[in-house]
């Protein structure tokens, strides 16, 4: 198309909208069935280039109108304005099945299409024909990608948006086999989108799919741990409760030598953390996300170590004793202190051996203090004793499995 056509169609389409902005009902049923006839079945880009790359303006009209007239069935007035919903529906079809692209899809969904034509469904006076058409969309959105509606759950700017993304992507995954594992590696891949909201739901709707799964995908273990850096407790608790549950599964093992090794946090992280801190978002100078993330996985191996006697061990022989010991000399983070100081706490009361090393390392007046009330003996902690504790290196020959089973 020459630029002089462009420029014709581009005035012919902006004369169109103003058509339908000024009209009455009459005028836009015209116009929305005129558009039916004429662009039924036609691919994104025949779209386009029909209405001069704005036909997102046009789908956001026909929306907002099926949006602002449906919840008249409700007050007993669907009478006027039934011919007008199917028309509606059909219309939005031509936009959300016209293939190549997932941008009109992803428009719909921002607008709240997918909660719109859940209400219709809803509604006992919506004829059976629209409820039809209704259902061929939600069909359309379902086809159309589980990745587009993950990403929409992901970058939605509104959390009503999210939480239908997330409910629809859960609904999908279950008692079918051809979605389940498609909605689980997509909701894998936005795991570390930066929304706490996004976060949050991706986390807890991954955790009820991952239920009905027999195993687990490698891939779940680096994102999951990045999410305890997550400065939103919300975040973090999803993320712990997921731990938790894949302790069964067999990524169990690189979980917990991931989470003990974010006992310890490398220079190299350190200064990357120290660069990127949200400090507006934390209420205590010098907290930075890699502390944060320790102390999250301090809290998630207590929890694991305590559930099962078997994981106990398995953190003890991955050296979990000495990363507490630096955990708890982290004087720049209190939290992380607390943490680690109730984790050891723990393995200490289940291991005599154990204790005695920690007696050892901490000395009598510490260790006293840490076994009368261990939340708080990071306040009893001068700095010479978290500079040793901080130091504390891995003593396998100290603290093997064969010696911590008596």
């Amino acid at each position: 198309m020459s630029t002089q056509e462009g420029q014709a169609n581009i005035g012919k389409v902006l004369s169109f909208l103003r058509e339908w902005d000024r009209g009455d009902m009459r005028v836009r049923n015209r116009i929305a069935s005129s558009f039916v006839t004429q662009n039924t079945g036609k691919t994104f880009y025949e779209l386009e280039l029909e209405f001069a790359q704005v036909a997102s303006l046009f789908l956001a009209r026909l929306t907002t109108w099926m949006r602002l007239t449906y919840p008249f069935y409700s007050y007993g007035l669907g009478y006027m304005f039934g011919t007008f919903l199917g028309l509606q529906l059909k219309a939005i079809g031509i936009f959300l099945s016209a293939s190549s692209h997932d941008q009109y899809l992803m428009e719909f969904l921002e607008d709240g299409g997918v909660l719109t034509l859940l209400d219709i469904l809803s509604q006992s006076q919506s004829r059976e024909d629209d409820k039809a058409e209704a259902l061929r969309l939600l069909l359309t959105v379902s086809n159309a990608g589980v990745k587009v509606i993950a990403d929409c759950l992901a970058l939605s700017n509104r959390d009503e948006t999210k939480e239908v993304a997330s409910v629809l992507l859960e609904s999908l995954s279950q008692g079918n086999p051809k979605y389940q594992y498609q909605v689980y590696k997509c909701l894998i891949a936005v795991m570390t989108c930066s929304s706490p909201k996004s976060q949050q739901l991706v986390l807890h709707t991954l955790r009820i799919v991952q239920l009905k799964l027999k195993t687990a995908h490698h891939s779940i273990v680096e994102p999951l741990l990045s999410a305890l850096r997550s400065l939103h407790l919300e975040v973090q608790d999803e993320a712990i409760k997921l731990i938790l549950h894949l302790k069964c599964c067999d990524v169990k093992s690189a979980l917990l030598t991931g989470l003990v090794a974010l006992l310890r946090p490398g220079k190299e992280e350190m200064q990357q953390h120290q660069i990127s801190k949200e400090a507006e978002l934390i209420e205590m100078t010098g907290s930075l996300t890699a502390f944060v993330q320790q102390a999250a996985a301090a809290k998630t191996i207590r929890l694991l170590a305590e559930e099962d006697q078997e994981l106990s061990h398995e953190l003890l022989s991955l050296g979990v004793v000495q990363h507490l010991l630096h955990a708890m000399g982290n004087r720049e983070h209190a939290d992380a202190q607390i943490q680690a100081s109730l984790a050891l706490e723990h393995f200490v009361m289940s291991s005599p051996a154990v204790e005695d090393h920690v007696e050892r390392v901490m000395g009598v007046s510490l260790f006293a203090a840490f076994k009368n009330k261990a939340e708080t003996v990071y306040t009893k902690m001068d700095e010479t004793e978290a500079e040793m504790l901080s130091n504390q290196v891995n003593m396998p020959h100290v603290l093997n499995g064969n010696v911590l089973d008596g």
